[in-house]
């Protein structure tokens, strides 16, 4: 999705963005969006914007390589409850073209451009049929660094 069809106070310039709406399987005991949701929400981003950038699991699978995550940190700033749209932002922050990636995330509510999340992963490029960590392929280099928005040294509680 575009990011120019948000005009939000984001983190990080040109953002690949995902609307979602709160739906009732979102929603835990406490009557707000369970956190596990919104992990599952970065992972789906995540996942579009890959294949946004022309990798998708076929491609890894051909490759015998996929980008996994090493290390997560996720900052809860606020609640989403049933039927509230938001947005989720994501950028590639770091590539190393060897090995390791970084990818960040930042989640807004729709109605006042609240931040409500912001996450950021370490990812590390793997063979798949080994699960050890490898070099990443030419294919990888070329599609995730470019992507790549240089980040300033951000604080997720910002």
């Amino acid at each position: 999705m575009q990011p120019d069809n948000f005009d939000f106070q984001w983190d990080l310039p040109t953002p690949f963005c995902q609307a979602l709406i709160v739906e009732e399987k979102d929603i835990d005991g406490l009557g707000h969006t369970n956190n596990s949701v919104y992990v599952n929400w970065c992972q789906q981003v995540g996942w579009a914007h890959s294949v946004a950038l022309g990798l998708n699991l076929d491609h890894y699978r051909e490759l015998d390589a996929a980008m996994v995550i090493r290390h997560a940190e996720y900052d809860y700033i606020g609640a989403t409850y049933l039927g509230e749209p938001c947005i989720m932002g994501t950028w590639l922050t770091a590539c190393d073209n060897r090995l390791t990636m970084e990818r960040r995330f930042q989640l807004v509510r729709h109605r006042d451009g609240h931040t409500l999340l912001r996450a950021k992963w370490q990812l590390v490029s793997i063979k798949l049929s080994s699960g050890r960590a490898r070099r990443m392929p030419e294919e990888f280099k070329h599609c995730y660094g470019a992507a790549v928005i240089p980040s300033p040294s951000i604080s997720l509680a910002k």
